[in-house]
């Protein structure tokens, strides 16, 4: 049985329901189950994808899918291929499924492509259907079963939030807006909220939205700095955003614990000074891989999400690139 608390419990804590013989965690709002199904059990290991992106030369826009084994360190390993190449997309996954949004390609500077892979599967990616509005530099976030694309450009800056069922095929649905029209930022999630931070035009913003629901995003607090964002990751307690867009590079960590209302705080620093990078995570380890600035990077970076500290080095990818055309992982914080 369940006995009542002295008080609300903090976001995080665990308890074990002696009713449903289950392991729970308070996410702020609920209780809610720890997951009995591991992507241990389903891959040998939280996977972690990088898709498309950016190099200097040669055919400077990218198609490769790398993947990792997230709770290891060591290089990436070839995956497969986007269905095109292409720059400045997004992506999200359920234990099974990843999606990309594909965002530019040389031909088409605001795409409307959505690609999907399985992620057990090395294997190219397949034709998933369209975004309700075709755009780049956008975010992405998801629980289980919802993927939620937001913001980006078209070119003008858009505020458009847009979803798909991830387990299905078909074109984008509105969900709603955010409270400011842009692109440039970073997504993450927890099982019940979806974080989008940052901006161009410059600014420190980040919404939230309920994923379970459709309607317009509300402001959660502030980032430590203002910037362009794309290397945002998450377990289901806390979100981290590391580096920056534009106009110019950092190392900086931020994180919020995603079920409160509040600003950022400074988690620790990247290995070195990057930006336009991408991350996933796991329960336990966000990374990041892949950069721009000064210059284009194969590097990849972890930390432990639920300590602070520095980053420390995890392997590279297989091709050096930033502005990346996606990124997931089927052991983020919107899986519970």
């Amino acid at each position: 049985m369940e006995y009542p608390s002295l008080g609300t419990p903090p976001a995080g804590s665990i308890r074990f329901n002696t009713d449903s013989s289950k392991m729970e965690y308070y996410d702020g709002n609920q209780w809610v189950n720890v997951t009995s199904d591991s992507p241990d059990v389903q891959t040998g290991g939280t996977r972690g994808l990088f898709a498309g992106g950016y190099r200097s030369s040669p055919s400077a826009y990218q198609s490769h899918i790398d993947y990792i084994t997230v709770s290891t360190t060591g290089n990436a390993t070839g995956f497969g291929d986007t269905t095109a190449v292409a720059i400045l997309g997004a992506g999200f996954a359920s234990r099974s499924r990843g999606v990309f949004a594909l965002g530019a390609t040389p031909g088409n500077p605001a795409l409307d492509t959505i690609d999907y892979v399985t992620i057990s599967i090395t294997a190219n990616a397949i034709d998933f259907g369209n975004l309700s509005v075709g755009r780049r530099s956008l975010a992405g976030c998801s629980n289980s079963t919802r993927g939620l694309f937001a913001g980006g450009a078209d070119p003008s800056y858009t505020d458009v939030i847009d979803y798909v069922t991830i387990e299905a095929t078909g074109n984008a649905v509105d969900f709603g807006n955010l409270t400011l029209a842009r692109s440039e930022l970073g997504g993450c999630a927890s099982p019940t909220r979806g974080i989008f931070a940052g901006r161009n035009p410059l600014n420190n913003i980040i919404d939230y939205v309920e994923i379970a629901t459709t309607g317009n995003a509300a402001d959660f607090a502030d980032l430590t700095r203002t910037t362009s964002l794309y290397g945002a990751c998450s377990n289901a307690v806390r979100g981290l955003f590391g580096g920056n867009g534009h106009p110019s590079s950092t190392n900086t960590i931020d994180y919020i614990t995603i079920a409160t209302l509040g600003n950022a705080v400074d988690f620790g620093d990247l290995t070195r000074a990057n930006s336009e990078l991408a991350a996933v995570s796991s329960p336990t380890r966000g990374v990041w891989g892949g950069g721009y600035y000064p210059a284009i990077v194969d590097v990849i970076d972890y930390v432990q999400i639920m300590s602070t500290g520095n980053a420390s080095d995890f392997g590279n990818l297989t091709i050096a690139r930033g502005r990346l055309a996606g990124s997931c992982s089927n052991g983020h914080g919107g899986l519970g």
